[in-house]
């Protein structure tokens, strides 16, 4: 189109006479400047006004251009490429310094190369589109916002309501396109995308909106952005209410056109309002000054004044009336550095030669640079805030006001800004603080949505296209409980199977699909390539016992787990029942030996403590001496009868006997676990012992543990074996290292007690050293993910996912309740030492007691009198019978007896000697 334009634009040159040099004062009683614009547009009609009112203000004003009066001359754009070329560059006739506009981003495009040439600054307070930059059209000064801030707000609106999808209905020219593709950016640094991009062409009639429109309706995403003129964009709503394409499910955000439609004219027409219902749209926000409303007051009669017609005051004209004043501040700092109003004929024009163009006529703005120079350094409050440029050439503080169309009017929900992004206050009351674009600071009001609801859409629907989703399922040949396709009937089923057909039920719409295996049937297929088959959109979908693992959420999302996973270390072991000196373990020698050294410290210290001032703790030598050990020992079971009486012997008893607690509690705790938990061991301690070592290791085949130990262990290759089933396990295992099989093996928690159930000689070592679950794998962004994920955690709450699982995983014949309760229970192999110990105490006791008393009876019986004899048998029954009735006695009778026994000899022997 601009290539075309060219030979026009260059025979509208050669009409254009004009002075080589044309040189004015350096303050001339009247500075011109020209304003291009849509007069008949719902921004022209307001700018038209905002302009002329301004440039009233600005000559009422003597301190601004200090009597140069500033004089304005419009040209009608009618948004037409050509026109607006023709119509700018009449401005070229006479002294134009500046120009007001472009109003249109097409004319704008073109229209800058004009002013880079000729050195006119061109500040536009309408063309948003976002590609016009200030490094290739240094001349083009944006007095309003770009979109690039309007299409960053919406995404941030987008990702505040966790909508992943987008459908952009825009026209295609260059504000379309443009700020579509801005739009684009901004969602692809939230995770977030535009799924279809439906363009209109510039002059689409009803039919053609009606055709694109019942496309969208037939798509999976209801989020919908309409970036349009405000009279083509009303075209739309009233196509899509016609198609209700505005009821319950769907999202409508419209770019500023439409709150500069409904500012300009509200309230519209109930049937026109009546498309609209629930519609975000969005406004660029100006706070509210004495200023604007002085201006909002006066409006009616300034538009009368215009011969206007009746409409009020958008946020376009505030802009464009800040526009003129930024101009006449401008010239006056041009004025004040030295600035003159010069014109010189451009030599690279003057240059080309052939034809009738005349393109010579053609004069460039001297001043152009200083003047533009002027207008970058503008600094001032106007009706919009502070107007004031940044690096990149655009306004600061960029903010907009977040608008909900509901019944007659709007209400705002909320504003966003540059600073801070959403928010519930108005962005000027958050300059003063810390920048905060927090997720938890990000705040909107309530939204009233189509369909006159305050629930959130869901903004997505699975497609009405009749299409199955394909969906990849592993074709397993080892642990077929969890998912494996039947040879016989070709189905496929399982655990997983079974919680995502749950699952599925669960969602509030039919979900058509297709279960197609993956994999080979002789060995288990590479969960990897199923995941890499997803993101190519081999498959919709895969579903299976596939792990969530880091690498594969870089290239398509998961649902959310339904069962635990994480690699664990399975190897064998030997059991180990405890013994008859089961209870010397608890202690160690050491700990043995110094517990006992000082039960005899402590009850010696005491006994020193109190034997000048206790009697029990005095007496001969040998009493004392047991007395010690026997207080020592007593503390044990806290039965010592001794009583201390000082005050630092009972400080060291009660400091004493808190040890003595502390060690009795733990003594217990530790036998209690060794006699009831049956102990297992195995040279390998888990993952870490089987790092240092060389020796192999297996692994699932399909399993991603093998690139996990290789890549994040640092295993070498070589030292993995890849098994294809539980025999294969058991049998590498119980080979061992040293005969061909393996040490260990590494793999998911679920197969590992799996196999755990049927194979009690082996065990899990250590804990899980990795931590993941298995969902679902879909393609990245996708919404069925969401639903899935929130059906799963629905079949949780309900308990259905664990019925799911009793059915297909619980199963074990190894580990029973009666052997957990066997294991629970004391043997008495667990005790004999502890009764041969004390059967020996006993029985050393009975011996010596036996030996005393036989001593003691022996000379009790050679001090009295000699038995007469008898027959043997007779005589032996009779000693026995003593002997027991002497060991019955009382120590004390028989130690009398003997006493007067004693006597009676010596008595005895007196009266012998006297006879005698």
């Amino acid at each position: 189109m601009k290539l075309a334009l060219l030979p026009l634009l260059a025979l509208y040159l050669g009409f254009i006479s004009g002075e080589a040099s044309r040189n004015v004062s350096s303050r001339p009683a009247v500075v011109n400047i020209g304003a291009v614009f849509t007069f008949n547009s719902t921004i022209g009609r307001a700018a038209k006004v905002a302009i002329n009112a301004a440039m009233d203000d600005v000559n009422a004003d003597s301190s601004v251009l200090q009597g140069t009066k500033l004089a304005i001359t419009m040209q009608d754009s009618n948004c037409n490429g050509f026109l607006g070329i023709v119509e700018a560059l009449q401005f070229m006739e006479v002294d134009i310094i500046a120009i007001v506009g472009p109003q249109c981003s097409t004319i704008a495009h073109i229209l800058c190369h004009v002013g880079n040439e000729l050195q006119v600054p061109m500040l536009s307070f309408a063309a948003t589109d976002p590609s016009l930059s200030s490094l290739q059209f240094p001349f083009f000064v944006r007095t309003t916002q770009s979109d690039a801030f309007q299409m960053a707000a919406i995404a941030e609106m987008l990702e505040y309501y966790q909508w992943k999808q987008v459908i952009a209905v825009f026209f295609d020219d260059d504000y379309g396109r443009n700020g579509i593709a801005a739009l684009g950016d901004e969602l692809a640094e939230r995770r977030c995308r535009i799924s279809y991009k439906a363009a209109l062409p510039p002059e689409a009639t009803r039919s053609d909106i009606t055709e694109l429109l019942v496309k969208v309706a037939l798509m999976e995403s209801h989020v919908i952005v309409l970036h349009a003129n405000p009279t083509t964009g009303l075209e739309v709503l009233y196509v899509a209410h016609f198609l209700e394409m505005m009821g319950n499910g769907y999202v409508w955000i419209a770019t500023d056109w439409l709150a500069s439609r409904l500012d300009s004219f509200a309230p519209l027409a109930p049937e026109t309002m009546s498309t609209m219902q629930g519609v975000l749209t969005l406004r660029q926000h100006t706070p509210d000054s004495k200023r604007k409303s002085a201006l909002v007051s006066k409006w009616r009669m300034l538009t009368k004044k215009e011969n206007s017609g009746n409409f009020q005051l958008n946020s376009y004209g505030l802009y464009a009336y800040d526009t003129v004043w930024m101009i006449a501040r401008a010239i006056d700092a041009f004025f004040n550095d030295g600035g003159r109003i010069s014109f010189s004929n451009d030599s690279r024009l003057h240059d080309v030669k052939g034809g009738a163009l005349h393109l010579e006529a053609m004069s460039v703005f001297d001043g152009g640079k200083l003047l533009l120079d002027e207008i970058r350094k503008t600094n001032f409050t106007g009706i919009t805030g502070q107007v004031q440029f940044d690096s990149d050439g655009n306004l600061i503080h960029p903010a907009y006001d977040i608008i909900n169309v509901v019944g007659t009017g709007m209400r705002t929900v909320g504003y966003w800004s540059n600073y801070s992004g959403l928010s519930v206050v108005p962005p000027e009351t958050l300059y003063s603080k810390p920048p905060n674009h927090s997720a938890a600071n990000q705040q909107l009001y309530s939204v009233i949505w189509p369909g006159e609801t305050t629930t959130k859409p869901r903004g997505w629907v699975f497609p009405n296209s009749g299409k199955e989703l394909r969906i990849g399922v592993p074709n397993r040949v080892s642990y077929k409980q969890f998912v494996s396709k039947d040879p016989v009937t070709g189905t496929v089923k399982g655990y997983c199977i079974d919680v995502f057909t749950a699952a599925v039920s669960l969602l509030p719409y039919a979900v058509p699909y297709k279960l197609i295996p993956f994999g080979n049937g002789r060995e288990n297929p590479s969960y990897a390539g199923l995941a890499n088959m997803v993101a190519s959109n081999v498959f919709d979908a895969a579903v299976g016992d596939i792990a969530i693992v880091t690498n594969r959420t870089k290239i398509v999302d998961y649902t959310q787990p339904y069962i635990e996973s994480g690699l664990v270390v399975l190897a064998p072991v030997k059991r180990h029942h405890s013994n008859a000196w089961a209870f010397l373990q608890p202690f160690t020698v050491e700990m043995w030996c110094v517990t006992g050294l000082f039960f005899l410290v402590v009850g010696a210290v005491v006994w020193i403590l109190e034997h000048r001032i206790n009697d029990e703790f005095r007496g001969p030598p040998r009493k004392q001496l047991a007395t010690v050990f026997w207080f020592s020992f007593s503390t044990l079971f806290f039965a010592h009868r001794e009583n201390t009486v000082s005050t630092l012997g009972r400080a060291v008893l009660i400091i004493w006997l808190f040890v003595v607690l502390i060690i009795q509690s733990s003594y217990t705790a530790s036998l209690t676990s060794i006699l009831t938990v049956q102990q297992l061991s195995s040279p390998i301690r888990g993952i870490d012992s089987l790092r240092t070592t060389n020796e192999p290791i297996g692994f699932q085949v399909g399993s991603f543990a093998e690139n996990y130990m290789v890549e994040e262990l640092n295993i070498s290759r070589s030292r993995l074996k890849a098994l294809g089933s539980p025999e294969e396990y058991a049998r590498a295992l119980e080979l061992g290292p040293d005969n061909g099989g393996v040490a260990a093996v590494v793999d998911e928690r679920p197969y590992i007690e799996m196999f755990l159930e049927a194979n009690c000689k082996f065990s899990i070592i250590g804990s899980e050293f990795t931590k993941s679950g298995w969902g679902f794998i879909f393609p990245r962004d996708s919404p069925l993910a969401v639903d899935l994920s929130t059906a799963i955690l629905s079949l949780s709450e309900n308990g259905d996912l664990q019925r799911i699982h009793d059915k297909w995983l619980t199963t074990g014949t190894c580990s029973t309740a009666t052997d957990e309760l066997d294991s629970d229970r004391l043997h008495l192999n667990s005790f004999w030492g502890l009764f041969l110990i004390c059967g020996v105490a006993c029985f050393l006791a009975l011996f010596i007691f036996f030996m005393l008393m036989l001593r003691q009876y022996l000379q009790h019986a050679s001090e009295g009198e000699a038995e007469p004899s008898s027959q043997g048998n007779s005589r032996s029954g009779r000693s026995l019978h003593r002997f027991l009735s002497f060991v019955d006695d009382k120590e004390e009778d028989v130690k009398n007896r003997s006493k007067r026994r004693q006597m009676q000899k010596t008595t005895d022997n007196g009266t012998a000697d006297i006879e005698s």
